[in-house]
């Protein structure tokens, strides 16, 4: 028989028969079979005194000797007692090559808990950070990492785009910071020294900024010269009347691309935080149909508008009216004649949304995810016919950035597009008419 625990009942049956058989001879059948017994219970007590002091007190790995069903017993403690250590063994070596790996890394990386506290961090991390291994195991990141930024993204929870913000050891330099989470619901923090990029791409807006300021006076003049020359009725450049509008239509162009990339350049150059004054947005989004018309000409649009009047934003007038005007005047340039374009200002829930809606030419959905790339052109032939920049939504997706808002795309080719900027209600404003507020 395999199986111990019926090995066991046998044996406890043979004891126990033999007992009361003795007992029946002797004529005390009881007393034998409580002495049975006796014996029976204080051989597994000693098993378990046994089985006690090995666990807790053993200085051998090896189990004591024993029968029946207590050598099994001794037996599955043991293997289970292996297989913990050799998983304790893979764990450790795991961790070790962790840690060794971490520790190597150029990145700083801080391993977090739940509520925040360090548990470990690699060299790195004292290098950027600052941190002492002794002092700082088990405190707030947030402690000692004292800035507000840092402490709202923490707390936002919201980690799928990194932190950038200055160093708190060295304010020449610049961290990228970037949760991670895994495990039970814990945190590793990777910090990346981003100030080499971040010097780049300073002097690539520098340059951008400095032509494009240096171009602006040459432009300047050109433009008047060949405005005088075209409103100019002599002869001879009446020849040349053809050329001259050519001329002046490129000389316009270069000069709305100067203007963008300045503009461009500015909303990168300036601090993410805006001006929060009151922006009537119902007064501007009138003015911008204003030319919107007058953009249409020849097309005839008709272009609608639907706003509520009493919905108003905090924010940047001059970057809002910029951001709104590019969205209006894209719908009027890519609409056929006869076209209908709807622009819509209203409450959706808790935001606030700006709609332009058209039935335009559309775009394809490969597109979609590169619209917002500075010079990226759905058709190159068709922007520069209708003098488009490429820099346009590159502009509202920085505006929309600095106004805590984000850019919604919908299109299909032949049908429409329609482009949706979705305000929270941390810029929003209640304008009541009644009061002049």
């Amino acid at each position: 028989m395999s199986n111990p625990w019926i090995r066991e009942l046998w044996r406890m049956a043979t004891l126990f028969g033999c007992a009361l058989f003795v007992g029946w001879l002797l004529g005390i059948p009881h007393d034998m079979f409580t002495l049975a017994l006796t014996i029976y219970l204080g051989w597994h007590l000693y098993n378990l005194y046994r089985l006690e002091r090995w666990y807790y007190r053993r200085k051998k790995t090896e189990p004591p000797n024993a029968s029946g069903i207590w050598s099994e017993i001794f037996e599955h403690i043991y293997q289970l007692q292996r297989s913990d250590r050799q998983r304790k063994k893979k764990l450790a070596t795991i961790l070790t090559r962790f840690k060794e790996s971490t520790a190597a890394m150029p990145d700083a990386t801080v391993v977090l808990t739940e509520d925040d506290h360090i548990e470990w961090f690699n060299k790195a991390a004292k290098r950027y950070l600052g941190l002492q291994a002794k002092q700082d195991i088990g405190q707030r990141i947030d402690n000692l990492i004292r800035h507000s930024r840092f402490s709202e993204f923490l707390a936002h929870g919201d980690f799928s785009e990194p932190l950038e913000m200055v160093s708190p050891l060295d304010e020449q330099h610049y961290l990228a910071f970037r949760v991670v989470p895994y495990g039970n619901q814990q945190k590793l923090l990777v910090v990346r020294d981003i100030s080499r990029i971040k010097r780049l791409e300073r002097m690539r807006s520098d340059f951008v900024a400095n032509v494009s300021h240096e171009l602006r006076t040459p432009l300047t003049v050109v433009s008047g010269y060949l405005e005088n020359m075209a409103t100019d009725d002599n002869e001879q450049n009446s020849q040349w009347k053809k050329c001259l509008q050519q001329m002046q239509g490129q000389t316009q162009r270069m000069t709305r691309l100067v203007e963008d990339l300045l503009m461009l350049s500015r909303l990168e150059d300036e601090d993410k935080t805006v001006i929060r004054d009151p922006v009537a947005v119902p007064a501007l989004l009138s003015s911008l149909m204003e030319d919107a018309h007058t953009l249409s000409g020849e097309k005839q649009h008709h272009i609608n508008l639907e706003s509520d009047g009493s919905l108003w934003l905090r924010g940047s007038e001059k970057e809002l009216t910029s951001a709104f005007s590019n969205l209006l005047f894209n719908a009027v340039q890519y609409t056929p004649k006869q076209g209908h374009i709807t622009v819509r200002w209203y409450r959706d829930g808790n935001n606030a949304c700006f709609e332009v809606q058209d039935d335009g030419i559309g775009i394809g959905i490969q597109h979609m995810d590169r619209l917002t790339e500075r010079f990226y052109r759905v058709d190159a032939g068709r922007s520069r016919e209708h003098g488009g920049t490429g820099l346009g939504l590159a502009i509202v997706k920085h505006v929309l950035d600095r106004h805590e808002a984000r850019l919604n795309i919908e299109s299909q080719l032949d049908k429409g597009s329609v482009f949706r900027c979705i305000f929270t209600r941390t810029i929003l404003m209640q304008y009541d008419e009644s009061s002049n507020r």
